[in-house]
């Protein structure tokens, strides 16, 4: 058994939101744990998102380096774009969730995951992890 830790990127177009109550889009559940060879849905809401959604975004955000993109899908048309292989992605356009299945996990898929209603990783994303901390 091993853990795949989930975790959902707060983010409504460009504002970022930090309260927990206002959250336009958040995890179903915080982290999953599974065998190894068990396909794992990680699920978001945006039930409390009220504008218009183009595109839900999932990153994978390695210990080590900063969060990289893997998939996205279209609200309107349900189209999906760079589907890596071994993931897939639901929408549920009623219930205002997106589901991200990995299929067939491995202990290396053991990772943060993020979704996002917007790209979260644009133009500089070195200034999104300086370090504020003096010592």
């Amino acid at each position: 058994m091993f853990t795949v830790i989930f975790m959902c990127l707060w983010l409504s177009l460009e504002t970022v939101e930090c309260d927990s109550t206002a959250d336009p889009i958040e995890p179903l559940s915080n982290h999953k744990v599974v065998d190894e060879g068990e396909n794992v849905t990680l699920s978001c809401s945006y039930k409390k998102f009220s504008g218009a959604v183009n595109y839900l975004h999932w990153y994978r955000h390695y210990p080590t380096s900063k969060p990289v993109f893997l998939l996205n899908i279209q609200e309107s048309t349900t189209f999906k774009s760079g589907i890596p292989p071994c993931l897939d992605v639901e929408l549920d356009k009623t219930n205002k969730q997106v589901n991200l299945i990995i299929s067939s996990a491995a202990v290396s898929d053991s990772d943060l995951y993020y979704c996002a209603l917007a790209p979260t990783v644009t133009g500089n994303p070195a200034a999104l992890y300086k370090n504020l901390h003096t010592v």
